[in-house]
């Protein structure tokens, strides 16, 4: 399901905010006071979280969560005017209680009247109070997928990754499977990592399936991934009718990632927690462009505490780039922004450029252009709305798609790297865009790949 439009959620929190300006009590109606503010985000509570979740806390003391949603954010209510501070340690105490990979990366604290949101993982907070809700709905970008992230290739977030995708790889290699097939097993895990973490699939969705689907002890893991796969690369009107509902939840993806036809792994209970805690990073934090250097270290247990050594960084992309065509095209488009004449030929021109890397390896520096050049794209885009009206349908005025570029690669793997990192950064531009005009915007199935073959070698 598409995610709602910021302009949307706003109307909703407004008439969230109106319906319990008066309500004071935690236990009469705590309940529902949260599931009509997940409902805000159009986002059905009782699919992605669970109240009074019951954990351990520290003294082996039982304790309850107000509302949990694994992996995500936990919320504790409080009666109006109570302390909220109170109400953060009070969550913060649970954590012994939770596996790791349940951790959440927010917490909500609310006595009906105010808010309070910690981000966990930037140190950050925000309080507000309800009548304001609808100012400060995009804090909760992370419940829709709309997040703006920076990118630092030196990020530990990095290394995490490399380490957590790499016991994987070696405990998959250590039973026998290898070579080809294990390469495209994990690319294919790796982008469903991303792909819950950047909205192409609802949040956490691929954890999730995974918990509740499959067995403790993972001797079934292999085989709901092998189904999965298929249900990636199969439209929804040629799905069984009566396949598992959670399953059919899972997008039409196609772009032959999940085409090949791999032999079947096999799992047990150590493989399958690594694969969850796989899961529990955010993978929203890690940029495409270092897609293909993180997986070649995953694959190269050497080359995993020197990630990035042979990485081109992005400063050292924009060196190149910006003096060769990209600086021309952004003077080019300040001396015409505010002609409504011409400047719907300047967004005809971007459109109709075409790049060619001739040694693409994983696809670096094709991804940083396509990358600025969407978010210049975004400039042009905001100069032609001026008014501020916005359009009928978003997906009409975006022009650049990742057809637009083109590889050689010698290696076939390489190039699949490249293929779905463009993939990638062609969704986060797209929720860049669905931030910027109110309206959501995805790609998919996908339709137009980057056009990258690998090279014959010569003779």
């Amino acid at each position: 399901m598409a995610a709602l439009s910021w302009n949307e959620v706003k109307d909703r929190a407004v008439r969230f905010s109106k319906e319990w300006e008066n309500e004071t009590s935690e236990d009469a109606e705590a309940k529902s006071f949260l599931d009509g503010f997940f409902n805000v985000f159009g986002i059905s509570r009782r699919r992605m979280a669970a109240f009074e979740q019951r954990v351990k806390k520290a003294g082996d003391r039982d304790g309850f969560i107000d509302l949990l949603w694994k992996g995500v954010i936990l919320v504790e209510m409080k009666s109006r005017g109570k302390d909220l501070s109170k109400a953060y340690q009070q969550a913060i105490d649970y954590f012994p209680g939770l596996k790791d990979y349940d951790l959440p990366k927010y917490i909500l604290v609310s006595d009906f009247e105010k808010f309070r949101l910690y981000d966990l993982e930037e140190n950050t907070q925000h309080e507000f109070l309800l009548k304001d809700f609808y100012q400060n709905v995009k804090l909760f970008g992370f419940i829709l997928g709309y997040q703006t992230k920076s990118y630092k290739s030196e990020d530990p977030v990095n290394m995490e990754a490399a380490g957590r995708m790499g016991k994987l790889h070696d405990q998959l290699k250590e039973i026998g499977y290898d070579g080809h097939e294990l390469e495209v097993y994990l690319v294919r895990i790796l982008f469903c990592l991303f792909a819950e973490d950047t909205s192409i699939f609802e949040k956490r969705y691929f954890q999730d399936y995974i918990e509740q689907k499959t067995a403790e002890d993972g001797h079934d893991l292999a085989a709901h991934l092998a189904q999965l796969f298929h249900i990636l690369n199969t439209p929804a009107e040629k799905r069984l009718k009566n396949i598992d509902e959670h399953l059919n939840g899972f997008p039409y993806v196609n772009g032959k990632l999940f085409a090949e036809y791999l032999p079947p792994a096999s799992f047990d209970r150590k493989m399958r927690e690594v694969l969850l805690n796989c899961c529990a990073l955010d993978w929203s934090k890690i940029s495409p462009a270092i897609f293909g250097s993180l997986f070649q270290s995953v694959m190269n247990p050497q080359e995993r505490r020197n990630l990035g050594a042979h990485y081109t960084s992005e400063k050292n992309i924009l060196k190149l780039i910006k003096p060769l065509f990209l600086d021309a095209l952004w003077q080019e488009f300040e001396s015409l922004k505010t002609n409504k004449n011409r400047l719907p030929e300047f967004h005809k021109k971007l459109s109709t450029l075409k790049f060619l890397d001739p040694a693409c390896g994983c696809g670096n520096f094709l991804i940083i252009t396509y990358r600025e050049l969407r978010l210049l794209e975004i400039e042009v885009l905001r100069a032609l709305n001026k008014s501020g009206q916005g359009w009928l349908n978003v997906s009409d005025i975006i022009w650049l798609d990742v057809d637009m570029v083109y590889g050689i690669e010698y290696e076939e793997f390489p190039a699949r790297i490249a293929e779905v990192a463009m993939w990638l950064i062609d969704h986060q531009m797209n929720m860049r865009i669905s931030q910027e005009f109110g309206q959501y915007f995805a790609r998919l199935p996908l339709k137009n790949p980057p056009i990258l073959p690998t090279a014959t070698p010569c003779k």
